[in-house]
């Protein structure tokens, strides 16, 4: 009996082939029309006196700084071979110029933490300027947004990237681009008898491994999103609270994933605890990888907000109760 699932073999990266027209960019439109959509329903049912036009805006430089965020901290942090570094070019154009040709190759690496603070910064700015609320504002957007990132995931499963670790879960699956290992290695055979995987006469083997992509798109997605849109936005007690509610849920849940999910070649494990005989099979609660690392931080930095945004709503409501007291100074001249 077999232990894994093949990858879907009508499953492409593009919708029509010899077409620069790719599944994911499709998944990304979803996931901004998405959000959109979702702000827009917020923005009707609280009946908020809002041009459609700024809401457009909005997303429009927020869906700018996105991209630019995610492809700037992608080339950065997770290209320590310095390839970008020597096609500049290539950081923010789909296309590179090789062997006398044009060729398509899409924007290749984009770093979600990269894009999570671009996005920031850039309706941070569109929402001072229009002197709207930020904090209501971002609310409302990431309780979109978390249904949104849902068809990300998606595409980066349509594209067979972004995969987990080898596994023997019956789920695993074997994606034609993951790494193959020498078939003469005593643990592939091993671990391809284990699981049922015929290897005769084979020199590379490709090995199951946890469908990662779709874990992400499950509970960074959906879950969240059933979390903040049907528990927490009811209960919203202070500006602010959905926002920092999904920065340290998002963290939360990726830190877990990350143990399931393939570290990139490059990088490994930066904070590696315990020595593994064979990374590649073996496994530690106490190995690290960047994406982690990052996680780790985005928690922390949603705790803060979370504190941070419940203080300032504690000295609002305080704001109008100091005015309306008139100070001892004051009690005499009245006195008088």
């Amino acid at each position: 009996m077999l232990a894994y699932i093949p990858y879907p073999a009508w499953l492409k990266p593009e919708i029509i082939p010899g077409l620069p027209i790719r599944w994911y960019g499709l998944m990304y439109l979803l996931a901004f029309a998405t959000t959109y959509l979702m702000v827009k329903l917020q923005v009707k049912q609280r009946r908020l006196d809002v041009p459609g036009d700024d809401v457009l805006n909005l997303f429009f430089w927020t869906i700018i700084g996105l991209l630019v965020g995610a492809r700037i901290f992608s080339v950065l942090i997770y290209d320590p071979g310095g390839y970008y570094l020597r096609h500049p070019l290539q950081v923010l154009l789909p296309v590179s110029f090789s062997g006398g040709r044009l060729r398509f190759t899409g924007l290749q690496g984009m770093s979600y933490h990269g894009g999570l603070l671009g996005a920031v910064l850039a309706a941070v700015l569109y929402l001072r300027k229009k002197r709207l609320d930020v904090l209501d504002w971002g609310d409302m957007i990431v309780t979109g947004a978390s249904l949104g990132y849902t068809f990300g995931r998606l595409g980066n499963f349509i594209n067979g990237e972004l995969y987990g670790r080898i596994t023997r879960v019956g789920w695993g699956m074997l994606f034609p681009l993951a790494e193959r290992f020498p078939a003469r290695e005593a643990w592939v055979r091993e671990f391809s008898a284990d699981i049922g995987l015929e290897i005769a006469g084979m020199e590379a083997v490709n090995l199951p491994r946890h469908p990662s992509q779709l874990y992400e798109a499950f509970f960074e997605g959906l879950v969240l999103w059933l979390f903040l849109w049907f528990v927490l936005r009811r209960r919203r007690s202070f500006k602010g609270q959905l926002l920092a509610s999904y920065v340290i849920g998002y963290g939360l849940v990726r830190f877990f994933i990350e143990y399931v999910r393939q570290p990139d070649v490059e990088l490994g494990f930066p904070i590696q605890l315990v020595a593994l005989e064979n990374p590649q099979l073996q496994f530690s609660f106490f190995n690290f990888t960047t994406g982690q690392i990052l996680n780790v931080l985005m928690i922390a930095s949603g705790i803060l907000c979370l504190l941070l945004f419940r203080r300032l709503e504690r000295r609002r409501q305080e704001a109008p109760a100091a005015r309306s007291t008139p100070s001892p100074r004051k009690l005499r001249k009245k006195i008088r």
